[in-house]
C-alpha cells in the first residue's frame, strides 16, 4: 500500500540514507509496480502517490585549463597506443561526449576532413566539430577490439596518477570542463545544450552556476573588502540567476 511505501521512506531517512538514494529507491519502486500494472498482475500504482525526497543537486567538478593541458600531455604519442590515448582524452574534452557515445564510436560517425564527428544519444544523433588536433585516430584495445567503460576509466585514471593531479578525475569531469570552458570563454547556453546532448535547458545550466561560484571565490580570495559585503553580492547574484540571467 502507499502507506507501507511511505513507511519504508521515512525508515531509510532514519537509516541516514541520502536524499538521492531515497529518491533512487522510490523510483525503482514505481518503475517495478508500473510493469506490475502492465502485466495485469497489480490494480494500481501504490508507489504512486508517494513524494520523492528533493535532491540537492551538486554542481560538477571541472579540471582547470592547465591541469587538462597536463592530463592530455601524459600518453606518449610514439606507438598505436599511446596515440589511441592521446586521442580519446583529446576527443573527450574536445567534444564533451559521454564516455558511452566516445567508446561507440565507428568509422562512418568521424569525418575528418571536414572536422565533426556524429554522435548517437539517448535520443537523437547531433553533430559536434572537432578542433585539428582531437583528429589523430580511432579507439580499440589491445586485443583489436572495442575498448569497454572500465577499460577507459582505468586509463583516465592511471594518467591522471601520472600526471600528478590532486583533483580526482573520471571520464564525466572532462565532459563537464568541456562545458564549463566553453561557457567561460562566451559560447552560448544553447549551443552547449545542443552539443552536449541534454534534452532539457536546466541540464545545461547547472555551469553557469558553476562559473559564477568559482568567480565568487576569486573575489573573496583576492578583493581586500570582500568580506565586508560578500553575503550582499551573493544575494545579488542569486536574484539575477533566478531571474534567467
Amino acid at each position: 500500500t502507499s502507506e507501507c511505501i511511505e513507511a519504508y521512506r521515512k525508515q531509510l531517512l532514519k537509516m541516514g540514507k541520502s536524499a538521492a538514494t531515497v529518491t533512487r529507491a522510490l523510483a525503482s519502486l514505481k518503475c517495478l509496480y508500473r510493469w506490475l500494472q502492465q502485466k495485469g498482475r497489480c490494480p494500481e500504482n501504490p508507489a504512486k502517490g508517494v513524494k520523492a525526497e528533493k535532491v540537492e543537486r551538486k554542481l560538477p567538478q571541472i579540471l582547470s585549463n592547465q591541469e587538462v593541458e597536463l592530463l592530455l600531455e601524459q600518453p606518449r604519442c610514439v606507438d598505436d597506443k599511446g596515440f589511441r590515448d592521446h586521442t580519446m582524452l583529446e576527443v573527450l574534452y574536445a567534444t564533451g561526449i559521454r564516455v558511452s557515445e566516445l567508446i561507440s564510436l565507428n568509422l562512418d560517425d568521424v569525418n575528418l576532413t571536414s572536422g565533426y564527428l556524429v554522435c548517437m544519444g539517448k535520443k537523437k544523433s547531433r553533430i559536434i566539430p572537432l578542433y585539428p588536433g582531437a583528429i589523430r585516430a580511432l579507439f580499440v584495445n589491445m586485443n583489436g577490439v572495442r575498448m569497454s567503460r572500465q577499460g577507459f576509466w582505468k586509463l583516465v585514471k592511471y594518467y591522471q596518477e601520472k600526471a600528478g593531479i590532486q583533483t580526482e578525475i573520471t571520464p564525466h569531469t572532462l565532459r563537464h570542463s568541456f562545458a564549463a570552458h566553453l561557457l567561460q570563454n562566451g559560447a552560448d547556453l544553447r549551443s552547449i545544450q545542443e552539443m552536449m546532448g541534454h534534452a532539457d535547458i536546466s541540464s545545461t545550466q547547472i555551469y553557469t552556476k558553476l562559473i559564477n561560484q568559482h568567480l565568487m571565490d576569486g573575489y573573496q580570495k583576492a578583493h581586500p573588502r570582500a568580506t565586508e559585503n560578500i553575503d550582499e553580492i551573493i544575494d545579488i547574484i542569486r536574484t539575477l540567476e533566478e531571474k534567467g540571467y
